[in-house]
Parts: structure tokens; sequence; C-alpha cells
């Protein structure tokens, strides 16, 4: 039997490990808020369909720990860091050019009178897959 305050601890553990919110994971799993607010406090329990999106978007995490809190979190099935240390770690250290390695441009090499400056069309990518295109 699931415990539902210590499955929130879990759950909290999931959100800490990937510097997440409650918001975002709502969002990467497609669940309401409300749902992932009242699993964080133990006033529910999971359901199928939650455990499975969960262990489908975080490979690291595996069932048995999740449900029951036995094994490892993260697995050691891959021994990667989590993804946003990556991130934090290139945002510490950003790439510096010295001065004899950059690069002069010329303005006339990216000039071409063919192109005009409007702008014809604008296309934006939402992280469901789908898209939106206005025209000009």
């Amino acid at each position: 039997m699931v415990n539902s305050s210590e499955f929130g601890i879990r759950l909290q553990k999931i959100l800490d490990y990937y510097s997440i919110s409650a918001t975002e994971l709502s969002n990467q799993i497609s669940f309401n808020r409300s749902t992932i607010s009242h699993l964080l406090s133990g006033r529910n329990k999971p359901s199928l369909d939650f455990v499975m999106k969960v262990l489908q978007q975080f490979p690291e995490v595996e069932l048995y720990w999740l449900m029951n809190g036995k094994g490892n979190f993260p697995s050691d099935k891959n021994d990667s860091f989590p993804p946003s240390s990556t991130f934090q770690n290139e945002l510490k250290n950003p790439l510096s050019l010295k001065k004899e390695e950059k690069v002069k441009l010329d303005s006339n090499q990216f000039s071409n009178p063919d192109i005009s400056d409007e702008i014809d069309r604008i296309i934006i990518f939402f992280k469901d897959g789908s898209f939106k295109s206005f025209k000009n």
C-alpha cells in the first residue's frame, strides 16, 4: 500500500533533483497542477496514469522506489548528472575568445540587394510539438 505522505516526499525529491517546480512538472506530464499539489501534500494517492507519466518523462526514476521508497533514486542504471546541472555549469563558465581569435566581419559581406527587409512570416513553436504561423 502506498503511503501518501511518503509518496509526496519522494515526488518532491524528483522535483528537487531536476530543479523544476510543481507547475513545470504538471506541464511536462500533462497533469493538473491541483493533482500534483494534492500528491505533494499527501492528501491523495497517485493514480496509475500519473505514475506511468512520471516514469516515462523521467527514466532515472524507478517504479519501486517511487511507490514504496525501496531502491535508489536516481537509478544506478544511468551514471549521468541531472540535465539542469550541466546547463548551470555552462552558465558559470562561459566560453571566451582570445582577442586574436575574434573574427572581424565585413558588413558588405552579408548585404544582399535582392532580399527585402520586410518580415514575411513568423512561426512560433510550442513544447508540445505544435506551431502557429503568422503571415504578413
